[in-house]
């Protein structure tokens, strides 16, 4: 009975050891392949492929009057409404009366003045029918048409030096151009729209007693408008090949055309741009508002060769190349953009290209790529 209980202990320890070596082989077969997948590393790639491709360029810029100005006055007085009641966005058309300043003094002194030159002129009237008999109609003509509420009649020209000796002598000449300046002055008392627009703000309402340079109200050009875009550098010399441009509202629909009216000769410092003025004609129908923002687009600005690459995969100019299990830096030169993806230059057929821009680990002793489809 004893040997057989010596028996079966041998039998079960030699077991128990035979089980034990087979769970500890297990277990470092286990540590070795996490050691393994420590130096290797799987990453999504692409294989590059150049085409020639055309590109679609876009720009973003707002639409602003070609031409706006502040409405003043040189002369002091009581603003009046002229022929139109001006808030802001009120419509005028050209030569129409925005304002005027109360000018019934001035009015006054400038009828006072053109009756004195009548009266100088009758007064030498019979002087003129003795010494220049041939003229006396001319002059006698001239008086007859001084008018107190219009304009003076250009003066009658003088035929020789005796007879423009004597009017001068007479005063007649620095009179008759004291009334001149004195019209000309009464015209400032006057504003006439400079072109057809509207009010962009009003400052000043009638009423008011306004001083010489004081802003009275600020008008637009509506006719006439254009659209400031900021353009890279690279895209520079192209757009002003190209010279015209589409614009699209906020719906993407096409609203209009433009062409390059000027460009600056600087850079623009916020933007590290170039900027570029377009003039900006609405398609028929379709009304263009001041401020309104707008999309310049340009079909086929660039038609060349090269690759599409996700957004992911670049950083400052630069991607990751798989070669030879190793990732390589290489930099390249972006040339356009389409929502997630860009259009480079610098890389030749058959690169492997990481999707995902990443720093190489030094852990990571072998890469392998798994080309997307």
């Amino acid at each position: 009975m004893k040997k057989s209980q010596i028996i079966l202990f041998s039998v079960t320890l030699v077991l128990t050891g035979i089980i034990y070596a087979i769970v500890l082989n297990n277990k470092k077969t286990e540590i070795k392949e996490v050691k393994g997948e420590e130096t290797v590393k799987y990453i999504p790639v692409q294989v590059v492929k150049n085409e020639n491709r055309s590109l679609k360029t876009k720009s973003y810029g707002q639409v602003t009057p070609y031409t706006e100005l502040d409405v003043a006055f040189e002369v002091q007085g009581k603003l009046e409404k002229g022929s139109i009641k001006l808030k802001p966005g009120s419509k005028f058309r050209f030569n129409d009366l925005l304002y005027k300043v109360d000018s019934e003094e001035m009015f006054f002194t400038l009828s006072a003045r053109k009756a004195q030159l009548s009266n100088l002129l009758i007064n030498i009237l019979a002087d003129i029918e003795l010494d220049f008999p041939q003229e006396f109609d001319k002059w006698n003509s001239f008086i007859e048409k001084i008018d107190p509420v219009s304009f003076l009649p250009e003066f009658p020209k003088c035929n020789g030096e005796k007879e423009k000796m004597f009017f001068t002598a007479k005063g007649v000449f620095s009179e008759y151009l004291n009334i001149k300046s004195l019209e000309t002055r009464m015209s400032k008392y006057l504003f006439l729209a400079p072109f057809n627009g509207h009010v962009v703000d009003v400052y000043a309402e009638p009423g008011s007693i306004i001083n010489p340079g004081v802003r009275i109200a600020r008008i637009a050009n509506m006719e006439s408008m254009e659209v400031k875009l900021p353009i890279t550098i690279d895209l520079y010399e192209k757009f002003k090949e190209k010279g015209s441009v589409q614009f699209l509202n906020a719906e993407n629909k096409p609203i209009g055309s433009g062409k390059i009216i000027r460009t600056s000769n600087a850079i623009n410092q916020s933007t590290q741009s170039i900027d570029v003025y377009y003039s900006i004609e609405p398609i028929k129908g379709v009304t263009i508002l001041s401020n309104q923002y707008v999309t310049a687009e340009i079909d086929n600005l660039i038609s060349e060769s090269m690759c599409v690459v996700p957004s992911s995969a670049i950083k400052e100019n630069a991607i990751y190349l798989l070669k030879n299990e190793k990732l390589i830096q290489q930099k390249i030169t972006v040339i356009g953009s389409k929502q997630d993806s860009l259009f480079i230059h610098g890389l030749n057929d058959y690169d492997t290209l990481l999707l995902e821009y990443n720093v190489p680990d030094n852990k990571i002793k072998k890469y392998i790529g798994i080309e997307r489809q």
